[in-house]
């Protein structure tokens, strides 16, 4: 069951459908995301809410809070691993070089403090539930929707250990349909989930289970999706930067490729039918704290 903190109804941007944009995680393959995002400003395409998972959360809250696609992707440019994850000898990283990431670019703020609405997902270790924030401060939030276990040290946020929101929910598709979107665009940027290893090293053996973790819990994502952007980045290692500008490119081209459909989608007045088949997906109500 999901625990959403902070409040169930957001304002609508859109007169008369409301669209929703869910980002999946997928570490520095993320920056596929930004290219997508490019390419819907290009087009004009605006979204009532943008709910995140790990790098998803960490793009959609840029972007939520006023960043350009161009001004994102330059920030992504500049960084290096060593600037996120500072740990010695294989051992789990504190989220300090992601909480200062958040700071630096859109200060030490509460996430109702962005310019439109905007969602993270995390997990709590303790209780074992998906948290969809729509408050609190952001800069913890979202380096705990992007603390991966076993890389980094789950966050201590409210009597809550939060850890990377992809243990539960990777492409968060079903947050926008609770908060009464009509229409969902989702973008899946981790092409190689599921995927294993022949390595016995420590953090190899933890990010492919992670990786089959995360193939399971996928697909819901996909159903409660209208249309999923799926950018080809298995030739992209998710632990670095350097082809930056070629993950951008990638989610770019595949969102331009989609435009005519997702415009053809979401010009359309969901019908009773449609509300119904998406009813049948989301059967556990989440609790309102």
């Amino acid at each position: 069951m999901n625990v959403f903190v902070g409040d169930s109804k957001l304002p609508s941007r859109n007169k008369k459908v409301k669209v929703g944009l869910a980002l999946g995680g997928g570490a520095t393959r993320g920056i596929a995301h930004i290219g997508a995002l490019k390419a819907f400003d290009e087009n004009g395409i605006k979204f009532d809410l943008i709910a995140g998972t790990s790098a998803g959360a960490l793009v959609g809250c840029m972007y939520a809070g006023g960043k350009t696609p161009d001004e994102i992707i330059s920030v992504a440019k500049s960084l290096r691993v060593k600037d996120i994850r500072r740990s010695k000898f294989f051992m789990p990283s504190k989220t300090d070089g992601l909480q200062e990431l958040v700071k630096e670019n859109l200060g030490d703020i509460d996430i109702r403090d962005l310019k439109m609405p905007f969602c993270a997902v995390a997990v709590d270790l303790i209780t074992s539930k998906e948290i969809v924030f729509t408050k609190g401060n952001l800069p913890k939030i979202i380096a705990a929707s992007c603390a991966v276990p076993g890389v980094f040290v789950p966050v201590e946020y409210e009597g809550m250990h939060l850890s990377d929101g992809g243990l539960q929910n990777n492409i968060p598709s079903d947050v926008p349909r609770f908060f009464g979107c009509d229409y969902v665009i989702a973008i899946d940027v981790n092409s190689t989930r599921g995927e294993g290893t022949d390595s016995l090293k420590i953090i190899d053996v933890l990010s492919a289970t992670i990786r089959i973790m995360s193939k399971s819990n996928s697909i819901n994502g996909y159903i409660n999706a209208d249309f999923v952007i799926k950018p080809s980045m298995k030739k992209y290692k998710s632990t670095k930067v350097d082809e930056a500008e070629a993950m951008f490119a990638e989610g770019y081209m595949a969102t331009i490729d989609a435009i005519p459909k997702i415009l053809e989608i979401i010009s359309k007045k969901p019908n009773k039918a449609q509300k119904r088949r998406f009813a049948v997906t989301t059967q556990n109500k989440p609790v309102i704290i």
